[in-house]
């Protein structure tokens, strides 16, 4: 487990994608909403099908992380990206904000959507999300990737977790998301991509950031279960996970294939889509969602 909440939380070949000042297929798409306990949970849908590559963001992110894998993807699967409650354009259901609830939410899009299995793609936050959802409907998912997200437990106490979400909680959000999220990715990041990062982070409300980063450190979601669908874990080296993570993965998920990538940080299928977007279309293809 890497050190510190903000490098478990948010863990260029940019031109290659695309410029960034173009209109993506991603901004193309009409927004759609499912309605979760009175609140509307945003999303896009690329295609057609009962199996989708769902893919969930991370914490106070939004679908535009996904920008180009939505561009390589979309002529060859159904798709859809989605907010998380609170975040992006989705709003925030009644109840408490804990990790079954952000299950709830992907559960209440896939129904809405028609979509009756999918393969789940979590990042940073996204990751725990995506293994309680399969905790909860292990009958809708296919498979699951892990894009640069903790599948064990974190190792702070409780005092720990305090002191981390306390400059979150008073007057200094901005700043506290800025020096966050900014360690997060390399300082000679193209600067349309910081603003799609650190944009929809700074428009999140922080009542929002505080309760998904303490929903994070429930200790009744980290159970080593095993997950029996098949798994793709794709990490950043810059990121620093020990290779205790390899080993909990394989013990996890016999089979499970693990890649490192070389050369980027926590926003690894921003920085470098090309790469990130060849592992994870293998890995698509080796489980049979994708067209020809």
């Amino acid at each position: 487990m890497r050190n510190g909440l903000g490098a478990l939380l948010l863990g260029l070949t940019a031109a290659a994608a695309g410029p960034l000042h173009a209109q993506s297929e991603l901004d193309r798409a009409p927004s759609r909403f499912a309605i979760y306990d009175g609140a509307r949970i945003h999303f896009k849908n690329f295609g057609i099908g009962r199996t989708a590559v769902v893919f969930v963001p991370g914490w106070i992110s939004d679908v535009t992380v996904w920008r180009y894998q939505v561009e390589a993807l979309s002529a060859r699967t159904r798709l859809v990206v989605l907010d998380l409650p609170g975040q992006g354009r989705s709003g925030l259901p009644s109840g408490p904000y804990s990790m079954d609830r952000l299950a709830g939410a992907i559960k209440a899009v896939l129904d809405v959507a028609g979509i009756s299995r999918a393969v789940l793609v979590g990042h940073s936050l996204g990751v725990p999300v995506i293994r309680q959802f399969y905790r909860r409907y292990p009958d809708r998912v296919a498979a699951m990737v892990a894009v640069d997200g903790a599948l064990e437990p974190p190792s702070l106490d409780s005092a720990s977790v305090a002191r981390a979400v306390a400059p979150f909680e008073g007057g200094g959000y901005r700043a506290s998301v800025e020096r966050m999220v900014g360690s997060m990715y390399p300082d000679d990041l193209e600067a349309g991509l910081r603003q799609m990062i650190l944009g929809p982070a700074l428009a999140t409300p922080p009542a929002v950031a505080v309760t998904a980063m303490r929903a994070m450190y429930d200790p009744a979601i980290w159970r080593n279960d095993p997950i029996a669908v098949p798994l793709l874990v794709v990490v950043a080296k810059k990121t620093g996970w020990p290779p205790s993570t390899r080993a909990l993965v394989q013990r996890l998920a016999p089979g499970a294939r693990y890649e490192e990538m070389d050369g980027v940080s926590h926003y690894l299928m921003l920085e470098s889509p090309d790469v990130f977007n060849s592992i994870l279309t293998t890995f698509l293809d080796s489980v049979g969602v994708l067209r020809s």
